[in-house]
């Protein structure tokens, strides 16, 4: 689901160009796919917190685990993340300093998305502003579905015999929502940005022809 990458700087491409004109997407361009529903039930509410309480002795680990297996699976994912962009030996980083602690960061979230299962405000908010966020590191939405789906493979083992196929559905669904609001406020700093790009060229007085 979430990818959190490293903060690595955003070509100032970022818009699509037509002419000589910047083309920003419309805030309101969002696929349905996109439009966050909250299909929690309170019996899965519940399940995400128990289990968190085991996940988060281990949350180190599982944040290192969940990386490498994202690397491993999805090797075009570290073009995103510079640090580990050239690293071939992925053993090597589950040793890494800089990938424990940005694991810890998406580990972070996690737990603050499940903190605020009773305050779907916040959690709204929370998920608007990484999506933006990532539009500013240059992280594409297409990543994002990926982190849920080794998150989860990364905690069965904890859980061992707690694991269940209802619980993973309920991680599934919470991971599907957080990653949904994500992609909304990528797509509306886009916009925005582009915007006001677009606003900065208009506001340039054009150059004349001096020569004779």
């Amino acid at each position: 689901m979430i990818i959190f990458v490293v903060p690595a700087p955003r070509s100032k491409m970022g818009c699509a160009i037509s002419g000589l004109s910047l083309v920003a997407k419309p805030a309101g361009d969002i696929r349905d796919e996109d439009v966050a529903v909250v299909n929690l039930t309170l019996q899965q509410i519940e399940m995400i917190k128990e289990s968190w309480k085991v996940i988060q002795e281990d949350i180190a680990k599982v944040g290192i685990i969940m990386f490498v297996r994202l690397f491993e699976t999805h090797p075009e994912c570290k073009d995103v993340f510079f640090l580990f962009r050239d690293v071939e030996d992925l053993e090597r980083l589950r040793t890494n300093k800089e990938l424990r602690a940005h694991g810890l960061r998406v580990m972070s979230f996690i737990e603050k998305s499940v903190a605020r299962l009773d305050q779907l405000e916040r959690l709204d908010q929370l998920a608007l502003d990484l999506g933006r966020g990532h539009y500013r590191y240059n992280a594409p939405p297409k990543y994002y579905g990926y982190i849920g789906v080794e998150f989860i493979r990364a905690v069965q083992p904890i859980l061992k015999e707690r694991w269940t196929d209802e619980m993973e559905e309920a991680w599934k669904a919470l991971f599907q929502y957080v990653t949904r609001i994500m992609k909304k406020g990528y797509w509306e700093e886009e916009s925005n940005q582009c915007s006001n790009s677009a606003e900065s060229s208009k506001e340039r007085p054009e150059k004349k022809n001096t020569r004779l």
